[in-house]
């Protein structure tokens, strides 16, 4: 029986810290207790992957599928553990607006922090015992994201379809000189998502002492410039030259007249058909290791995804094309029999994808925003049509706040058909709670709203603009957003409705 419960959307980055960006230190664990006390059961978070300046520092657009970004890597969990004296902090602290992810600088004085570190403590790791399990345990991917990173330092950054062609192509004796070359940069790489890798297994803890579990993200694609694709080209639609043939993205529709172009390298299905979706149990192994569930981004591509000629420089001039995903599926089901998995289902959905999603029970998304206007009582979103098996939210980290969204429908029919499905009208500051109100009530059996509509943030504390490649992923809460008052009041909340502990 599904279990009704409720909780809160907000990356990690979100948290507050005095080093730039939020991160797994006391932030978080402020924020674990700020769920405990409003009787949460769920922190739902974004990829934790590496992120990048160069990319918009866009948590979907990562350099490993495997990885944990070091700029989650707290500064005073260090010194708590060892690889840190107190007074180094100090020249990590980042000035500024601490409602505002400073992602420059936290980059910057958080590595500088990590190769001190790396160089007063690496005569430790030989006789750590957890470092030398970790390394054991991670060699299928952290191997070959060791090599990748430490290539890319050796080659400015640039990406590795540029590489000299021995080294782009993992050649064996090219590879064999790296790890010569570059020998101490490979161990610096494994020592920083040691480091990660220890501080979210410390915070995972505290969250399971409290009866919290974290819901990640899953994005469906790979980024071109990754060690994914590096260290698995037959895996991808790809040239000789190792660069994508065929990119992915969504045809176009009523919000953008030439689709999507991602960008992302399209998988070649049958290589991973062959393999016995080898690649794809690893990924889910490491993926079930950092989260308790998991959100699978773009559903729909499983089924079937939209495939764009690399050289087209718009979505338009796509093909659907079919994806195994019953195969797949029934391949992870296998090794992990209880696979818990949210299907990310919005947009328009086929026939085929709502089978593919009973075949195997995963439940649902449902986006309270996209509810109201003409046509709500048959709307899927509307929370008089939500199932059990619905993950039902205000919204997602691509909307609005539900108090921007409010003030940006005033006086229209989203707006004025919210108004007749509460049954009066309320001020635009309301909204939010209103919102949450009806997705607790609902039959859905778990409801998750954003810390910014908890808080009831407008449309400055937006998270992203989706086909915006600048300007996103910046909001962080302060200390006083972990109020006690605000706490209660959701506690309350959780509580009338059922979904408490």
């Amino acid at each position: 029986m599904l279990r009704r419960a409720s909780g809160v959307l907000m990356h990690v980055t979100s948290l507050p810290s005095r080093f730039g960006i939020g991160d797994f230190g006391p932030g978080a664990r402020r924020f674990a207790r700020f769920l405990r006390q409003a009787s949460q059961s769920y922190w739902q978070i974004l990829p934790l992957s590496p992120t990048s300046t160069f990319i918009g520092n866009s948590p979907y657009s990562s350099d490993s599928a495997f990885a944990v970004s070091p700029l989650l890597i707290s500064p005073e969990a260090m010194v708590e553990d060892g690889w840190l004296d107190a007074a180094a902090l100090e020249a990590a602290v980042v000035d500024g607006d601490p409602a505002v992810a400073d992602f420059e600088q936290a980059q910057a004085k958080k590595e500088a922090l990590c190769r001190a570190a790396f160089a007063a403590g690496r005569q430790r790791l030989a006789c750590d015992a957890a470092y030398v399990v970790f390394c054991r345990e991670a060699t299928g991917w952290l191997d070959d994201y060791a090599l990748f990173r430490a290539a890319k330092r050796e080659q400015h950054e640039a990406g590795f379809a540029s590489w000299p062609a021995g080294l782009r192509d993992r050649e064996p004796a090219a590879v064999d000189a790296l790890k010569i070359r570059m020998a101490e940069e490979i161990d610096y790489v494994r020592f920083v998502q040691y480091l990660a890798h220890s501080q979210w297994k410390a915070l995972r803890a505290q969250l399971r002492q409290a009866d919290i579990q974290v819901i990640g993200d899953m994005p469906i694609y790979v980024t071109e410039d990754s060690a994914d694709v590096w260290a698995n080209p037959e895996l991808f639609k790809l040239g000789p030259d190792k660069r994508p043939v065929w990119v992915a993205g969504v045809p176009p529709d009523y919000f953008s007249a030439t689709g999507q172009r991602w960008g992302n390298p399209v998988y070649d299905w049958p290589a991973h058909e062959a393999e016995g979706f080898a690649w794809w149990l690893r990924r889910m192994e490491r993926t079930l290791e950092l989260y308790d569930i998991v959100r699978l981004d773009h559903f729909r591509g499983f089924e079937a995804y939209w495939e764009i000629a690399a050289s087209e420089e718009t979505a338009v001039n796509g093909t659907w094309v079919k994806a195994p995903g019953h195969a797949l599926f029934k391949t992870l089901t296998r090794r992990f029999p209880a696979l818990p998995i949210i299907a990310e289902d919005l947009g328009v959905i086929t026939a085929e994808v709502r089978e593919l999603m009973a075949a195997f029970s995963f439940p649902g998304m449902r986006v309270l925003q996209f509810a109201f206007g003409p046509g709500i009582a048959e709307n899927r979103d509307a929370p008089h049509n939500y199932e059990r098996n619905h993950v039902a939210y205000t919204g997602t980290h691509d909307n609005n706040t539900t108090l921007g969204w409010a003030r940006g429908e005033s006086g229209g029919e989203a707006l004025e058909s919210l108004y007749a499905y509460l049954g009066r009208r309320v001020p635009h500051e309301e909204v939010p709670w209103e919102l949450l109100r009806l997705i607790m009530q609902s039959a859905a059996s778990k409801v998750i709203a954003p810390m910014q509509d908890i808080l009831c943030l407008g449309e400055g504390a937006r998270m992203n603009m989706p086909s915006v490649a600048k300007g996103n992923w910046s909001w962080r809460a302060v200390d006083d957003h972990f109020d006690a008052a605000i706490a209660a009041r959701l506690r309350g909340m959780t509580e009338i409705f059922g979904r408490n502990h």
